[in-house]
Order: C-alpha cells, then sequence, then structure tokens
C-alpha cells in the first residue's frame, strides 16, 4: 500500500492552483503547506482527503520525463468534474471522460495534462 507519493513541479506557484482546482471535485484539497524555512529545501504541497496529504508537489524544478498519477473517483459523474475542473484549471486534454474497455469493461477514465505535462487521471471502476 502506498502511503503517499510525490513529484517536483517548475513552477510551485502555478501548479499549487492547479491542483487546487483540478483536484477539488475527487474530494482533495490542500491539506498541508512546508515551507523552505521549515525544511531546509523548496516548499512542498500536500493534497489530500480526510486530513491525510498523500499526492505531493514539489518547488524542486521540473522533470525531464512526466509521471503519470491516476487518483480513483468514486464515480463517472466524478471522472466528469474532475475532467472539467482540470481544463478549467490550465490543463490540456490528454484523454477525455470515457470508457477504456482495453483495460476492463467498466474503466471509465480522463486523462489531463498539468502544467509540466505530467499525466493526471480520474478514473472510476463503477459500473455506472
Amino acid at each position: 500500500m502506498i502511503d503517499h507519493m510525490g513529484f517536483p513541479v517548475s513552477d510551485y506557484e502555478r501548479a499549487r492552483a492547479f491542483y487546487t482546482k483540478a483536484l477539488a471535485p475527487l474530494g482533495y484539497s490542500l491539506i498541508m503547506e512546508v515551507t523552505q524555512e521549515q525544511i531546509g529545501h523548496d516548499p512542498a504541497a500536500g493534497f489530500g482527503a480526510d486530513g491525510k496529504p498523500d499526492f505531493w508537489i514539489g518547488g524542486e524544478g521540473g522533470l525531464n520525463k512526466p509521471v503519470h498519477v491516476a487518483i480513483l473517483a468514486k464515480d463517472r459523474a466524478t471522472v466528469d468534474a474532475f475532467y472539467k475542473a482540470a481544463m478549467a484549471a490550465g490543463g490540456r486534454d490528454n484523454g477525455a471522460p470515457g470508457i477504456r474497455a482495453h483495460y476492463h469493461p467498466n474503466y471509465y477514465g480522463a486523462f489531463v495534462l498539468d502544467p509540466d505535462g505530467h499525466n493526471i487521471e480520474a478514473v472510476s471502476h463503477a459500473p455506472e
């Protein structure tokens, strides 16, 4: 079981604003932010649900290759809401909401590229 994950972004403030808006439909919010003064290196922001930050971004600078992160959504409508919010927050389309039957018949996902090109997905495995 993964406790949390994180990756660096090229523009910390821009990425924090993007994820604050894009992850809201999934029940994620900014739970914790640590400053350079507190930790001795670039700032970091932890997003999550129910008070637990499990998705972190850091201001160390971008990666030379994008990462892929999929966050579980409770239903298909939530996947749709994530996609709409992420696009409105400045994301780029990387796969509109829909069935991805090559994974399994109920795999309903949406893919958005964040400002650094990281592939962020919301997915529901529910039948409807």
